[in-house]
């Protein structure tokens, strides 16, 4: 024992800690950490995806190896062959429609006072989840031009420009001057000037009548004109009414056309007045007439949204007005840091805005641009909800997608093993569009 140590002197400084050890302590403290989040990291995407990848080789009972038999169903089973063509689809236009619009967006409102709300008001759906969208546009697209807003437009414009029958369910009632001929009627004899014709017919809603519609009344004779009259006969006879006569309660077929036809051709046409009285020159006399079809058409209803053809697109217009939005914000985000310089040098250069847009904006947010794009195309590969909501069963087959495939070769056709062979298919048509985003936002960072 040295002399310092027995008269009990304070020890010296601790030796220092090597940069090993320190930077080992920092490694260990930093695993601690990051171990739950590896832990369902794990249990909640690594384990799925090992175990659907090991499923796919097995039959549907999963006691039999299969092979590569499951990947063989993917390109010979018609629903998955829809499927994978309406995927096609949807990474081609669902991305690129909502990137335009984004950018549209977001450069219009730029300098705008009311941008923000505007922004704000586009951004919006987001906030919604995709079954309540899946709902509202089941609703938007309804057949029934009352109930859906996409029909009840439609038929608006149009109506606008081709005005629809008002007379679509008439139709002569018994011992009836009328018979069936094309899709409209005609009269059973000819008719002659000075001598008034009945055209009676029945089946008309009071309430679907045309506008302008009176009292039908009995024409009276022209010298050298043939007239008459076209009215809803509903009034029973014998003693209630007179059957084939105008009673003061019947309403005329206000517009009904009227055509005079003489050896297959039409010599003279008009229209009935409110009162279902009409009027035709000379040259229809010795001529049988005709209420053409065109008084009878079917009111138009629309378009069929989700029918076979239009149900791929109207489920893709449903997800364009979700994420527009999203896109928008992203391009507004790239667009406020674009050099302002660059912009009003092209300008002075002479430059209209269009050019200014096309060869200036256009190429300085091409960054912000793709990885919008290529965002949407990963999220697109994986649409199931809004296709398995908005899709009427008698549609489905015809708007399948390949999530919404899995689901029901798993869940609803007992084939789990074809199921997780869709999975792993999915799975390798994301990843590459993921490396290059990931690329892509790697090389951003760098600059």
């Amino acid at each position: 024992m040295t002399s310092a140590a027995a008269a009990g002197a304070p020890p010296g400084p601790a030796a220092p800690r090597s940069r090993k050890s320190v930077t080992g302590t920092r490694k260990v403290v930093a695993a601690l950490f990051l171990l739950p989040a590896l832990v369902l990291l794990g249990a909640l995407v690594v384990y799925p995806i090992g175990y659907s990848v090991v499923r796919s080789f097995y039959d549907n009972s999963g006691d039999g190896f299969a092979g590569v038999d499951n990947y063989k169903t993917l390109f010979t089973d018609d629903g998955i062959r829809t499927a994978l063509k309406n995927n096609v689809i949807w990474v081609v236009f669902a991305p690129t429609v909502s990137t335009a619009l984004g950018l549209i967006f977001a450069v219009l409102t730029e300098r705008v006072r009311w941008g923000t709300a505007f922004k704000l008001v586009v951004f919006m759906p987001m906030a919604i989840s995709m079954l309540a969208a899946g709902i509202i546009f089941r609703l938007v697209y309804d057949q029934d031009p009352d109930k859906g807003v996409a029909n009840a437009v439609w038929v608006g414009v149009h109506d606008t420009f081709a005005r629809s029958s008002a007379f679509p369910k008439a139709h002569p009632g018994r011992d009836s001057p009328l018979v069936a001929q094309g899709g409209g009627f005609v009269t059973r004899a000819t008719v002659h000037a000075g001598h008034p014709v009945a055209l009676p017919l029945v089946g008309v809603a009071p309430d679907q009548l045309p506008d302008g519609v009176r009292k039908a009344v009995a024409a009276r004779a022209e010298p050298g004109r043939v007239t008459g009259t076209t009215w809803q006969d509903f009034t029973r006879g014998k003693g209630v009414g007179r059957l084939g006569a105008p009673d003061p309660s019947e309403p005329g077929y206000a517009g009904m056309r009227i055509e005079a036809v003489k050896d297959g051709r039409v010599v003279a046409s008009t229209q009935a007045a409110g009162d279902g009285t009409f009027s035709l020159p000379a040259t229809a006399d010795g001529a049988r007439l005709r209420l053409p079809g065109s008084n009878f058409a079917e009111p138009y209803h629309g378009l069929d949204w989700l029918g076979p053809t239009l149900v791929t697109p109207a489920v893709i217009g449903a997800y364009v007005w979700m994420w527009a939005g999203f896109a928008m914000v992203l391009i507004a985000a790239g667009l406020a840091g674009v050099p302002r310089e660059l912009l009003e040098a092209a300008r002075v250069d002479g430059a209209s805005e269009w050019q200014v847009f096309r060869k200036v904006t256009v190429p300085l947010l091409a960054p912000v641009l793709a990885v919008v794009t290529v965002t949407l195309m990963i999220n697109v590969l994986k649409v199931f909800d809004l296709v398995y909501i908005i899709a009427p069963g008698s549609s489905q087959d015809d708007a399948n997608v390949l999530a919404l495939e899995l689901y029901r070769k798993g869940f609803a056709e007992g084939r789990p093993g074809v199921a997780s062979a869709i999975a792993v298919f999915l799975l390798l048509l994301v990843i590459p569009v993921m490396l290059f985003n990931i690329r892509r936002l790697r090389r951003e960072v760098r600059r």
